[in-house]
């Protein structure tokens, strides 16, 4: 740390600003944004109070330092980074009052928009644009970058929802504007700007709804209400922060229709757009395109499609209102599509919403090499859309690169991540961007088009502004500038006097490659390329989720315990400056909370797998060196029960004297609060009927996995008990065949493949027998999935990755008739691993085909094997539990409480003291 920075965050402390944080890790996290650019700040701040932002902008001022300001970090243009202080907002995050008669919301600026949608919707209203990161991108960064999304169609771009604001300028003045008369400097400077350039400004500015490049001096003039409030929208922090904001609510329209329509390519879908706006005038929400690459790549990992007409690209035209029927069929004929398709379920259309939200990840992985933001949304007015597609693709293929299309097509905005030939330290890769991105801006002049359509042009397109605008539209940027921000000192590089946009590029691709003890067969072996996945989106930093992803981000909201903050520091350990490597504390730090319970592995668009990379970057970090104890005892726990089996009996009671229970917790590294699982006093391989394939040949085999075997037997017997009542023979698998699972996940990799890979002989010929082989522990089944081809290159780890069964797979496979459940309520918590690896889809139907009303809790239980249990995590681990589980258990008293995996069970005993069942236990009980 320099001594620069020391003195500044002493300086920030002074004037009793919170949340002040020089750290190593602090800045790591905040090195980047979602964009290609990286700049260290010198440090972050999270303040509490909107008071803390003036006195940050005090202490700014004072010592010369820039400020930038950042909601989510999902900036996609580099408008988020910066090399002085970073002040992250999230936590000013309240609903200060909402005026119902009005339709307005006043906020504080980090408050994240799917959090105002929430509190507005008792009242049946809604903010109207809906970014496609809306559940995390904050109120302030929206009016920072002018946001838009999907639906700005219907309901305006955030600009138009603006009906007040309260910001301190870069001057320091702290001023509020509205319809009202403007005053003040600040105003009183545009103000006389615009009126000595009133007729520069009708022509060149607001020509068409996503002209949002540069700033919107249109909302200064006369006939627009000379709005302050609303020409601060898109100026990307360079000129004043929100402090509070008076937001316009809309009324959340009913009975919304979704219609989608197929055509060739997205050429002809971008041509079909006039037409449709045409048919529809005014009355169209959304018209979004969608191309069918980015849906293959959904298929191709296992996620749901719902069904879509033929075609290689997509138009989704959303209506509303009392004739929606008869705006579809209007839509329809006018279209002129190959075919189309009425969603009118809202689970599937809220599926395909889904896969456009998560286009930019998604498109991120949709070609061979990975593609990345820079021509991000660019625009034009709709009727230019086609022509401007294929003008667009010709300069790609001009410049041999590659992109995959789709965005507001209804507004003429196209998103598209490209295929840049990034190569650290070779300028000439660099050069191939800059080209391109000039080609590109030069030729979007020719149709009157916008840089950017919405997310601002930051570092990545501000240097091109002038291909865009002339310069005397450029030198009254520079005098806006000056009149809000005389000092320079807000988000420099942006807008005015910008920075390079070839300057500051982050690494996108490791430096040098990076061999694991994993394959990581989706990235080549290679550490460094998978950490890279990350792209910053930021899906894991949603302060609320119907998934799994990430945990321990929900229950303490700190950058550092979400799925992106670990891939920052990761990729800094990897190829930066700041973090030295994976031994860094840092790394240790950031990794800590990490619960390894791989929902990012189907949660998170551009496919990361944290819990995979923890255990390499442990593996690496604790190679030939002491490792800590509870990796020795918790990591390697199936050893210790197969050890201890013959004495479960008197373990079991001896663990029952609170002093001997102590010091076993205190040796494994356990914490006292925490119960001991009891061993099961006779083990599954010795309490069922077991056999081999020379012995027997039953219809089922039943895998026994270290934690069935030694704690849960009765989820077993329970299955055989259902599996002979159909009439089957049932047997046990006598060879012991451990996973490794506790090796894998504290890093003991060397030791895990051994496990793992005599697990995989033993398993294979059972596998390849053609008799069904179920494993009832889900991370234990999901382990084999996975992590065995993960761990071993043996053709056998494919076979058996791809041929055992779950219970609820191996019931539907054989067509087995489920017991009556009519009229039983069912709280599930699937097990995280389940979710990501196994499905649990396959359970859902067999319950629904049963009668049973069922709740499906999401996120993560908290225990996720030794993280609940070992020292110093308790606290989190019951966050976790209290955002999901522990609430839809005490919502539903009465009900069956369903949890297949072992930790689950022991999370729901210690913290909740409810009876569970494994959905064998509940089908064996109602035979």
């Amino acid at each position: 740390m320099t001594a620069v920075a020391l003195d500044l965050a002493a300086e920030l402390r002074s004037r009793g600003i919170s949340g002040v944080d020089d750290s190593v890790l602090a800045r790591a996290l905040y090195s980047s944004d979602a964009s290609l650019y990286r700049v260290v700040p010198q440090v972050v701040v999270k303040p509490h109070h909107t008071d803390e932002l003036i006195a940050v902008h005090e202490a700014s001022r004072a010592l010369g330092v820039p400020v930038t300001l950042r909601g989510a970090g999902t900036s996609i243009a580099g408008n988020a980074v910066g090399s002085g202080i970073v002040v992250d907002t999230r936590l000013l995050n309240r609903v200060l009052d909402i005026d119902p008669e009005a339709g307005t919301a006043r906020v504080e600026p980090g408050l994240v928009h799917a959090d105002l949608q929430r509190a507005a919707a008792p009242y049946g209203l809604r903010f109207g644009p809906d970014p496609s990161t809306h559940p995390r991108c904050t109120i302030g960064g929206m009016i920072g970058n002018n946001a838009c999304g999907s639906r700005a169609l219907g309901y305006g771009r955030t600009v138009d929802n603006v009906e007040a604001l309260r910001v301190v300028w870069g001057s320091g003045e702290v001023a509020s504007y509205g319809s009202r008369p403007a005053a003040g400097d600040a105003a009183t400077g545009l103000l006389a700007l615009a009126d000595a350039n009133l007729a520069h400004l009708r022509t060149e500015f607001g020509r068409f709804g996503r002209q949002v490049s540069g700033y919107s001096l249109e909302h200064l003039l006369p006939e627009k209400g000379r709005r302050i409030d609303r020409f601060l929208a898109g100026t990307e922090g360079t000129l004043a922060t929100v402090l509070e904001a008076t937001v316009r609510l809309v009324r959340d329209e009913p009975g919304r229709l979704l219609l989608v329509l197929g055509y060739p390519t997205m050429h002809e879908a971008a041509d079909a757009v006039p037409a449709l706006l045409a048919a529809a005038p005014g009355r169209l929400i959304a018209c979004e395109g969608i191309d069918a690459r980015i849906v293959d790549l959904v298929r191709a990992r296992g996620g749901a499609v719902p069904e879509l007409p033929r075609g290689g690209g997509w138009l989704m035209a959303e209506v509303a209102g009392a004739d929606a029927l008869d705006l579809v069929e209007r839509l329809r004929v006018a279209g002129g599509a190959l075919d189309t398709r009425l969603i009118t379920d809202t689970a599937a259309a809220a599926t395909l919403w889904r896969i456009r939200e998560d286009g930019a990840g998604l498109a991120g992985r949709s070609l061979p090499t990975p593609a990345y933001s820079g021509w991000e949304d660019a625009a034009v007015p709709p009727e230019h859309l086609g022509a401007w597609l294929r003008d667009f693709d010709e300069i790609l293929a001009g410049h041999g690169l590659q992109g995959v299309p789709y965005g507001h097509f209804g507004d003429g905005c196209i998103h598209c991540r490209i295929d840049f030939p990034f190569e650290p330290g070779d300028p000439a890769s660099a050069q191939v961007f800059r080209d391109f991105m000039t080609a590109c801006a030069t030729k979007l002049r020719d149709y009157g088009g916008s840089l950017s359509g919405e997310h601002g042009d930051g570092r990545v397109r501000s240097e091109l502004l002038p291909l865009m605008y002339d310069d005397h539209s450029i030198a009254l940027f520079g005098a806006a500038k000056a009149v809000g921000d005389p000092d320079g000192l807000m988000n420099p590089g942006n807008i005015v006097a910008p920075a390079s946009i070839t300057d500051d590029l982050r690494p996108v691709r490791p430096r040098a490659s990076v061999r694991s003890a994993l394959r990581l067969v989706h990235d080549d072996g290679d550490l460094g390329a998978a950490v890279h996945r990350c792209t910053g989106v930021g899906k894991c930093v949603a302060p609320h989720t119907s998934g799994v992803m990430c945990p321990s981000y929900l229950a303490t909201g700190d950058e550092k315990d979400a799925t992106r903050g670990r891939a920052r520091v990761l990729q800094e350990a990897l190829d930066g400056s700041l973090v030295r490597g994976l031994s860094d504390p840092a790394v240790g730090e950031a990794l800590d909370l990490c619960l390894a319970c791989k929902g990012c592995a189907s949660d998170c668009p551009t496919g990361i797998d944290m819990a995979t990379y923890k255990s390499e970057a442990l593996h690496q970090r604790y190679s030939g060196r002491r490792r800590p104890r509870s990796h020795y005892l918790l990591g390697r726990l199936p050893f210790w029960a197969r050890l201890g089996a013959p004495f479960a009996r008197i373990t079991n009671l001896l663990m029952r004297l609170a002093p001997l229970a102590w010091l076993a917790k205190r040796v494994a590294g356990i914490d006292q609060r925490r119960s001991v699982p009891l061993f099961a006093p006779v083990t599954l391989r010795r309490s069922a009927a077991t056999g081999s394939l020379a012995s027997a040949t039953p219809d089922v085999w039943v895998w026994a996995d270290s934690f069935t075997d030694h704690f849960f037997t009765r989820s077993a017997h329970a299955a055989i008990r259902y599996l002979e009542a159909q009439g089957l023979t049932v047997r046990v698998i006598s060879e012991k065949a451990c996973c490794g699972l506790t090796w894998i996940t504290t890093g003991q990799l060397d030791q895990a493949r051994s496990i793992m890979e005599r697990t995989v002989r033993t398993l294979a010929p059972y596998v390849a027998s053609g008799v069904p082989v179920i494993g009832l522990e889900p991370s234990c089944l999901a382990t084999l999935r996975s992590d065995s081809v993960e761990l071993s290159a043996l053709p056998e780890a494919r076979a058996v990755a791809d041929g055992m069964l779950t219970f609820a797979e191996l019931v539907t496979r054989l067509d087995l008739p489920v017991p009556d459940l009519s009229g039983v309520d069912i709280v599930a918590q699937p097990h995280c691993h389940q979710h990501a690896v196994l499905g649990w889809a396959a359970d859902q139907r067999l319950l629904e085909r049963a009668g049973a009303r069922v709740t499906k809790v999401s996120g993560c239980c908290g225990l996720a094997g030794n993280f609940g249990v070992e020292e110093g995590h308790y606290e989190v681990s019951v966050a976790v539990a209290e955002t999901h589980l522990l609430p839809a258990v005490r919502s539903q008293p009465d009900a069956v409480v369903l949890a297949d995996g072992m930790s689950c069970r022991v999370q729901l005993d210690d913290l909740a003291q409810v009876p569970t069942m494994h959905l064998a236990e509940l089908f064996a009980s109602r035979l």
